[in-house]
């Protein structure tokens, strides 16, 4: 009864400015979604906008908007953002001319668009029901209902408060910050009986609280899968960044029973990322949240089951199956296994920064600390292209950011593009051959010494921010004595493993390894942890699918 009375509610919107054609779109709704859902269509972007409003007051839900591109005063694009403020897990979809191809491209950038139709759309039963009922599955599948955030109560230069908010955060899990010496969040450790000492303290919706919860912990308790549902799989995917999500939408697309393993949150450097401007297809750019999220849905669409807060310690062969064993001691076992782990930001060796980590010096971007920086100096420490995108996110409100680099020049290391970019920003300085040789502070980051790299001249620097982005460090320790590995820890695969032209030690297979494929038959590697790869999002994707195609070829000979 109560999914019945929630369909019912639940509304379909369409939006066009021509009676004739707003008319057609609510006939072709009805016809095959009129039992279950509501179709309201209205004739201009700010009618539209107050009909969004009222349902939102009355609190029923809307499942898909479509808009007309072409609308006078306000156009689709422009109604679809507005509407997004109000209903921002609908699925929109622009109805647009041939002509307006373009625009509506633009559209997946700026609105974040789902689908784009063009007119005409006859027949609806080939070209607008398939589109609605996928869009449809995925919302129902989705957060879309109204839900209490989690709650975080913590101290702004906390270490681990800091770890649990970018932990939530990366993790799409909505929550609210209350600082422990504010009123709100006094009284939410008062009603949790806590007394502050240790912090953070988190409250669930359903009002478990959490003290300094590990992570594991805090994914169970937030409704993170973090259990297996089988004990064995046709494939493994250890490390959810994008090499590791592109090979669990292939593998679960193409038919594999596959689980997909990641230690923290998915998105890997890249979903840390403020700001991706050269991957194919998003002219405009898209953050690594928006592009993690994306993929992830993609995955669970397939079939594909995603484990988060799950650390690996080993891979063990038994036979014909591939073992992968967790920190807590429990296993599950697959036919084949791909090592998708990527790289970690090297640690700054100067004196002061490890007891100031996560109270004022961050590796990454750490993107929930972005707000706090607003009227400060920020320093940044690397040249490639993460600190280059940091550095212009990060600019937007910062008083000042200063990027340093240890190399001669920005070139070396960044996208052409991104330097020009950095140039233009008035508030960003690039200061080449500098290190940082230290920092000080008691509770939190308060100066920097900063060293010149070829006079050895040192400068004291009143800072509160350090983001550090250096260097790429595998994340393959656990490996050791298993897969062969390169001098620096990276994954040799393929040709790499054989450089004379003989198979490496133990193989027995007629064949040498494929492409993509370590010494252990079966056991695949794509993206940064792999000896040479591009270190780029786009090649780690393609070699996410490239290895599934692999895993295929090995399981039709095995």
């Amino acid at each position: 009864m109560a999914q019945a009375a929630e369909a019912a509610r639940t509304v379909i919107m369409t939006v066009d400015d021509d009676p004739g054609v707003s008319r057609a779109v609510a006939r072709d709704l009805r016809r095959r979604y009129g039992e279950s859902y509501r179709i309201v269509r209205a004739e201009s972007g700010e009618s539209a906008l107050g009909a969004l409003r009222e349902l939102k007051l009355r609190g029923d839900l809307v499942a898909v908007i479509l808009a007309d591109y072409r609308m006078p005063q306000m156009n689709g694009i422009e109604f679809l953002e507005q509407a997004l403020d109000v209903y921002p897990g609908a699925r929109r979809v622009l109805l647009t001319a041939y002509a307006d191809t373009n625009a509506a491209i633009d559209a997946i950038n700026v609105v974040d668009l789902d689908h784009y139709l063009l007119k005409p759309w006859d027949p609806p039963e080939e070209k607008l029901y398939p589109v609605l009922d996928d869009l449809l599955t995925a919302w129902r599948s989705s957060d879309y209902r109204p839900v209490a955030s989690t709650k975080v109560v913590g101290h702004r230069f906390s270490a681990r408060s800091s770890d649990v908010r970018e932990f939530l955060a990366r993790n799409q899990v909505p929550y609210r910050w209350y600082s422990a010496d504010e009123p709100e969040g006094e009284r939410l450790l008062a009603a949790a009986g806590a007394d502050g000492r240790r912090l953070p303290l988190v409250v669930t919706p359903d009002g478990t609280t959490l003290v300094e919860p590990e992570t594991s912990e805090l994914a169970a308790q937030v409704g993170l899968a973090t259990t297996p549902a089988s004990d064995f799989y046709d494939l493994v995917v250890i490390g959810g960044g994008p090499a590791g999500l592109g090979a669990a939408v292939y593998g679960a697309s193409e038919g594999l029973r596959t689980v997909l393993v990641e230690r923290s949150a998915t998105g890997g450097q890249a979903g840390q990322s403020s700001r991706i401007e050269n991957y194919l297809g998003f002219p405009d750019g898209v953050s690594g949240a928006q592009l993690t999220d994306r993929a992830r849905r993609q995955a669970a669409k397939f079939g594909a089951e995603i484990l988060t807060a799950r650390e690996v310690t080993a891979l063990e062969v038994n036979g014909a199956s591939r073992t992968v064993r967790f920190d807590d001691g429990s296993t599950i076992a697959a036919h084949s296994v791909i090592l998708a782990t990527g790289v970690s930001y090297r640690q700054l060796n100067a004196p002061g920064l490890p007891d100031l980590t996560g109270c004022g010096v961050f590796y990454g971007s750490a993107l929930t600390e972005a707000a706090s920086c607003q009227g400060h100096d920020v320093y940044i420490v690397g040249g490639a292209n993460s600190a280059g995108q940091a550095a212009m996110y990060l600019a937007r409100g910062a008083k000042s950011v200063t990027l340093l680099v240890r190399g001669q020049e920005l070139s070396a290391s960044m996208s052409h593009y991104l330097i020009q970019q950095i140039n233009e920003v008035p508030n960003i300085t690039v200061r080449c051959g500098t290190e940082v040789e230290s920092a000080h502070g008691d509770d939190q980051l308060e100066q920097l010494t900063l060293r010149d790299v070829d006079s050895g001249h040192t400068e004291l620097v009143d800072a509160q921010w350090l983001f550090v982005f250096i260097g790429a460090a595998p994340l393959t320790d656990w490996l050791d004595g298993a897969v062969l590995r390169d001098e620096r820890g990276f994954i040799l695969a393929g040709p790499d493993l054989s450089p004379d032209g003989r198979r490496p030690d133990g193989w027995e297979l007629d064949r040498p390894p494929y492409h993509l494929e370590t010494n252990i038959p079966g056991v695949f590697v794509a993206g940064d942890a792999r000896a040479q790869s591009a270190k780029r999002v786009a090649s780690a994707v393609g070699e996410g699918a490239m290895a599934v195609m692999l895993v295929h070829r090995y399981l039709e000979q095995s």
